[in-house]
């Protein structure tokens, strides 16, 4: 496998878990994000990570040493990818967005470097070829909670060698990822495929004043034996990504559902940033959260 530097574009909230989980595997990583105060913000992220790293997976002192010294920060684009065998995009899920990435990323980037994006819900089709480089170009998606979720799945589309596409599979072996090898591209991949109707279907129960977030996440529990429900699992999320997908479907589609979902999200999460486990509040606080007390199923 040729991949041994691996440049992170974007540290938020998957952003930062890739980078870090990378590193932890002894992957020289580099972290780019737009500005250098968001990238010193990442930094504060890495210490909590680490700390569940050690809790989770029993990582060692020394282990987590080595991880941060094997992470470095540029703002600077083309410094960030000098050196890179292989990017991960992370940028926000806004297509408008990841195009201007990549047409930047595209006019700085050597031609050996592998460009993968980690979005969720886009299709690696719709970007291949502003990579300038669609033979290289596929998706590499992450689960929340990398360390302890550990899958990745593996999306190519027409244009991508083969030979690149079994290189990231490799890689994601390489970083403690179970490869999940999909054979054509589908929206939302296997694992959101199954579990975005179930957040659906929860967050159109709450708009429609049906039952509270709580009552539904309790239920979903108490009946599946799950230990979360579909709002805990958007708080982990990150609600600004919830509602960027959930803009996007309203806007093209002008469903009056759709459109009451986000002004819900607007309303009561984005305006307010209380946009999940990475502000301490969204569905629930954070540290703590009331459904991890054990008298909420009662």
């Amino acid at each position: 496998m040729g991949i041994k530097n691996v440049t992170v574009a974007g540290s938020g909230v998957l952003g930062y878990q890739i980078a870090f989980q990378t590193a932890f595997h002894g992957f020289k990583v580099i972290v780019y994000d737009i500005n250098d105060e968001v990238l010193e913000k990442a930094k504060t992220k890495f210490n909590g990570l680490a700390n569940s790293y050690k809790s989770d997976i029993y990582a060692s002192e020394e282990q987590i040493n080595a991880t941060l010294k094997n992470l470095n920060y540029s703002s600077n684009l083309a410094e960030s990818v000098k050196d890179a065998d292989l990017v991960i995009e992370a940028v926000p899920e806004n297509p408008k967005i990841k195009i201007s990435f990549y047409e930047n990323l595209r006019a700085v980037a050597q031609e050996k470097t592998i460009f993968a994006t980690n979005s969720s819900t886009l299709l690696p089709s719709q970007f291949a070829d502003v990579t300038g480089r669609p033979e290289k170009f596929l998706a590499l998606h992450f689960a929340n909670q990398i360390w302890k979720r550990n899958t990745a799945e593996i999306m190519g589309h027409p244009k991508t060698d083969k030979g690149v596409y079994d290189e990231v599979v490799e890689f994601a072996k390489a970083i403690g990822m179970i490869p999940i090898e999909l054979h054509k591209e589908q929206p939302a991949y296997v694992l959101n495929s199954l579990l975005v109707p179930l957040l659906d279907a929860a967050t159109n129960l709450l708009v429609n004043d049906v039952a509270d977030a709580q009552t539904i996440d309790k239920t979903w529990m108490v009946a599946t034996g799950a230990p979360m429900g579909p709002f805990a699992i958007l708080d982990m999320v990150g609600l600004t990504t919830v509602y960027d997908i959930n803009k996007l479907e309203a806007d093209s589609t002008k469903d009056p559902l759709k459109i009451k979902v986000v002004e819900y999200f607007k309303d009561n999460f984005i305006d307010k940033n209380k946009l999940g486990t990475s502000t301490g509040e969204g569905f629930y606080k954070y540290p703590n959260p009331v459904f991890e007390q054990k008298d909420f199923l009662k």
